[in-house]
C-alpha cells in the first residue's frame, strides 16, 4: 500500500468523510478472506480439517499469545506443500506484500535464535511451528453468521474477525528476536526497522517542552502493557498529544500509523486510519519511556480513543523487539458483534 495514500486516510477530519466510517462495510476484503479460508479448509484433509475448524464460540478464538506454546489449529509443518500455499493465499487476503513478508521473516527467524542458542532448546525454535485455525464458516454475505481466523506462532499472534461484511484486525502482534540479526549472511537486517526508526524520529523531533511530556519514565517496561489477559483499557492514552505537535511532527505520526495500519491490505487499513481520523487525531497521544541511543532499553506508544500502539524493546540486551496494536472497541470484534446481537441476528 502506497503511503501517500494511508496519509490520505489519516487526513480525514472528523466532521467529514471520516464520519462514514463507522457505517462503511468492506466488503470486498471481507469477500477475499472468506474465499481464501474456504479453500484453505478445501485443501486439508480430514484429519487435519477437523483440526482447523473449530465453532465460533470456541474460547481459543479468544486465547492468543505471542510465545512459544502448544497451539490448536493445523502448524505449517503439518501441511504438505499444497496446504501451505493455500494457508499464506489466506494469510495474503487480509495482509499487505509488506506485512506478508515481515510474517515469513519473523518465522524465518526462528531458524536465526537456533543458530544464536547453539540448538539449546531442541525442537522450540522451528519457523513452521506457527499454525491456522478457523472459527465458525467463513462467510462474506451481509446475513453470514460471524467467523474469525487467526494465524499464531512465536512473535506472530494475528487476529481477524467477520461481522456484516466489516472485518475487526485486532489484537495483532509481531516480534522480533534478535531485533537485529548480529552476524552471519543476513547481518545487520532487522525485520521492524521503521518502527523503531520512526519512534526515534518523532522523539528526536521534540522540543525541550514537548519532550517533557513525552517522556513519562526514565526506565522502559520489561514488555509491552497491553499483554494478552490485560484489559486494554488499563493502557491509559499518556503523553505528548498529537494537538501540540508542528505539521512536520504529525507528519512522523501520520507515517507511524501508515507503518501499522500498512501491514494490513489496502481496503482494512484505510479503513482502520479512517477511524483513528474520526476519532480526532490531536486526541491521539505519544509516549516514550527509557533510553534513547541504539542498545538501550527502550518503548513508546502511540494511543489514542479507540486503539494503542506499542513498541517495545528491552530484552536480551535491548535487541528484542515486542509490538502490537490493540483496538479498545473491536478486539476480536466485541462492538461489532454486539452490534449484531442487538439486531436480532443471534447470540
Amino acid at each position: 500500500m502506497k503511503l501517500s495514500a494511508l496519509a490520505v486516510a489519516v487526513a480525514v477530519t472528523a466532521t467529514g468523510p471520516a464520519a462514514v466510517a463507522e457505517t462503511a462495510v468492506d466488503s470486498a476484503s471481507a469477500a477475499r478472506m472468506a474465499v481464501a479460508a474456504a479453500r484453505f479448509l478445501d485443501a486439508l484433509t480430514p484429519e487435519l480439517r477437523t483440526r482447523a475448524a473449530l465453532p465460533f464460540e470456541d474460547q481459543g478464538r479468544l486465547d492468543w499469545h505471542y510465545v512459544p506454546r502448544e497451539r490448536i489449529g493445523v502448524s505449517f509443518k503439518a501441511m504438505d506443500d499444497a496446504q501451505r500455499a493455500a494457508a499464506r493465499e489466506l494469510m495474503r487476503s487480509a495482509l499487505s506484500m509488506t506485512g506478508a513478508s515481515k510474517v515469513e521473516q519473523i518465522m524465518a527467524l526462528e531458524t536465526v535464535l537456533n543458530e544464536i542458542e547453539k540448538g539449546a532448546r531442541p525442537g522450540l525454535r522451528d519457523p513452521l511451528a506457527y499454525s491456522i485455525v478457523i472459527f465458525g464458516k467463513p462467510g462474506a454475505a451481509a446475513d453470514s453468521a460471524p467467523w474469525a481466523w487467526k494465524i499464531e506462532g512465536h512473535h506472530v499472534a494475528l487476529n481477524f474477525t467477520g461481522v456484516n461484511q466489516q472485518t475487526a484486525v485486532t489484537p495483532a502482534f509481531l516480534g522480533s528476536s534478535p531485533g537485529k540479526i548480529p552476524h552471519g549472511e543476513r547481518a545487520g537486517m532487522r525485520v521492524l526497522a521503521i518502527e523503531e526508526d520512526l519512534g526515534r524520529e518523532l522523539l528526536a523531533s521534540l522540543d525541550a517542552e514537548q519532550r517533557r511530556a513525552a517522556i513519562i519514565a526514565d526506565v522502559a517496561p520489561a514488555d509491552i502493557l497491553a499483554i494478552p489477559g490485560r484489559s486494554i483499557d488499563e493502557v491509559d492514552a499518556s503523553g505528548l498529544a498529537v494537538a501540540s505537535m508542528t505539521d512536520d511532527q504529525r507528519a512522523i505520526v501520520e507515517r507511524l500509523l501508515g507503518t501499522y495500519a500498512g501491514n494490513l491490505q489496502q481496503e482494512l487499513a484505510e479503513h482502520e486510519l479512517q477511524r483513528i481520523a474520526a476519532a480526532g487525531i490531536g486526541n491521539l497521544r505519544f509516549a516514550w519511556m527509557g533510553g534513547e541511543q541504539p542498545g538501550e532499553g527502550h518503548y513508546y506508544r502511540l494511543s489514542g480513543p479507540t486503539f494503542v500502539i506499542e513498541y517495545d524493546n528491552t530484552q536480551s540486551g535491548a535487541n528484542h523487539v515486542h509490538t502490537v496494536w490493540r483496538d479498545r472497541q473491536r478486539d476480536f470484534g466485541r462492538d461489532l458483534l454486539k452490534e449484531h446481537v442487538e439486531h436480532g441476528h443471534g447470540h
